[in-house]
């Protein structure tokens, strides 16, 4: 079995992972932070040595870590498993490929499958990309939402895969926070109230700790990232711009709601 998938530009890779999550996302969020988390991907991978290995790395743990996820609670919903047939065709895998996709999903599920020892090839090479992890569970969360809620048992594997990843607890209770209630991750409605603060901050990426000089760096990087230019030039369709001009709003309305309750310029 092939480590990699050939016949998909390498160039690609992140944005096959964008259409997965914008398939499963709606709204501010929708293709263009799938687009632009997948462009994570692309950028993570370029500067890894073994840059295919990799990408078979991330893939067999995403696939499992979702499988894992999944059957938290004791049952593997209809919706859940769509969302994993979903990833899985927008990756193009080939007959084989998407067989080691199943028993990866499948390996996830059963009752004495070890997540700490999946994981670890993958936390050996994403030593210095916390970007990347952060990613890999935004995927998973939206995996575990697909069937339009996160029990309990399902944020409780969430927390320890977050653990193993060295992922703030603070910040995985933002991102757990901001799919409650229609946060950040939900389609805006003009004229409606604000976002809660915490929701706000988890718009940025960031905890509610974070300094004012945290606060301002994060915006200024998401607005650079979501720049319609700059969308273009990395090759992302046109009709994405739209999706981009929306979570440039929700990011710009994040921030002054976040200037105004601290009370910086």
């Amino acid at each position: 079995m092939s480590d990699t998938f050939p016949g998909i530009p390498r160039h690609w890779w992140g944005k096959i992972i964008g259409a997965f999550l914008g398939l499963l996302r709606g709204g501010l969020s929708g293709a263009i932070l799938g687009g632009f988390i997948g462009h994570f991907i692309d950028r993570a991978v370029q500067g890894l040595s073994g840059t295919h290995s990799t990408r078979h790395v991330f893939f067999r743990a995403l696939f499992s870590a979702l499988g894992h996820v999944s059957k938290a609670d004791g049952r593997v919903t209809q919706a859940e498993i769509e969302a994993a047939e979903a990833l899985m065709q927008r990756l193009q895998l080939t007959d084989d490929e998407r067989q080691m996709a199943i028993r990866c999903f499948e390996q996830g599920k059963s009752r004495d499958f070890r997540i700490e020892s999946e994981l670890r090839p993958f936390v050996q090479h994403t030593m210095i990309r916390p970007d990347l992890r952060q990613m890999f569970v935004e995927i998973l969360l939206d995996g575990a939402a697909a069937d339009a809620t996160i029990s309990g048992a399902e944020q409780a594997v969430l927390a320890r895969i977050c653990s193993i990843l060295h992922i703030p607890a603070e910040l995985f209770a933002a991102m757990i926070n901001a799919r409650r209630g229609g946060g950040p991750y939900r389609r805006a409605q003009p004229g409606k109230r604000q976002m809660p603060l915490q929701q706000a901050y988890a718009s940025l990426g960031i905890a509610e700790s974070a300094s004012d000089a945290e606060v301002k760096r994060a915006y200024r990087k998401l607005v650079r990232q979501y720049h319609p230019d700059k969308l273009v030039s990395q090759g992302l369709p046109e009709e994405m711009m739209e999706k981009a001009k929306d979570r440039v709003r929700e990011i710009n309305g994040a921030y002054e709601q976040i200037k105004s309750s601290r009370g910086f310029k």
